[in-house]
């Protein structure tokens, strides 16, 4: 079997967290978390110059923020992951000094862990291929866009759908599709060994 069949091939979920899933998907969250508060200092820049031109076309730049639930689950592959890793993250982020705010910070990394799991979910958690993730990417920016327009005051439509259609788009790409390249390189180096998402990579 190819690596590519192999890799998409329809299995029974494993659902059960062994201690080795928790930590790895502890560490890579908390990775994430730290990397989603760098960028909440930098984002701000190439937003504004993007929104000048359009407003919401700034939410191309919200990718930094999308990409932890799809590679958590990726590298884990167990139900519930993504949220994990979204999760997990927004506290880090929140714990080393949201400019945003404990509440936004927690309640929208929640609701971009529930979009990158309803992703998965959708094919039974049985398929983790490239498909699937950018699709989880994709949610994820759906759900952070959703967010966004909602709890800001003052958007237009107009803006509000820009915004979202470019966090869909930047999560498709750049939180879902980029994380599955890296977990494929990853991959190639060993470490994912002890995971499906290891395994998958040794042609059959």
């Amino acid at each position: 079997m190819t690596e590519e069949n192999q890799s998409s091939a329809v299995r029974k979920p494993n659902v059960k967290w062994r201690v080795v899933d928790i930590v790895v998907a502890a560490i890579v969250a908390v990775a994430s978390g730290v990397i989603f508060w760098a960028w909440d200092f930098i984002y701000a820049v190439p937003t504004a110059l993007f929104d000048s031109l359009t407003p919401g076309l700034g939410g191309l730049f919200h990718f930094m923020w999308l990409f932890a639930g799809p590679l958590v689950a990726i590298i884990i592959r167990k139900p519930g992951a993504a949220f994990f890793g979204e999760t997990i993250a927004a506290v880090i982020e929140t714990l080393l000094g949201n400019p945003f705010g404990v509440a936004h910070a927690l309640l929208i990394g929640m609701a971009q862990g529930l979009g990158a799991e309803i992703g998965f979910a959708v094919f039974a958690y049985r398929k983790w291929n490239l498909l699937t993730v950018t699709l989880a990417g994709a949610l994820t920016g759906l759900s952070n866009g959703l967010y966004e327009w909602v709890v800001t005051a003052g958007w237009s439509t107009l803006q509000g759908v820009v915004f979202t259609v470019c966090c869909v788009i930047s999560g498709a790409v750049f939180g879902g599709a980029l994380m599955w390249f890296i977990q494929k390189a990853l991959a190639k180096t060993g470490v994912l060994d002890r995971f499906e998402s290891g395994k998958a990579d040794v042609v059959a």
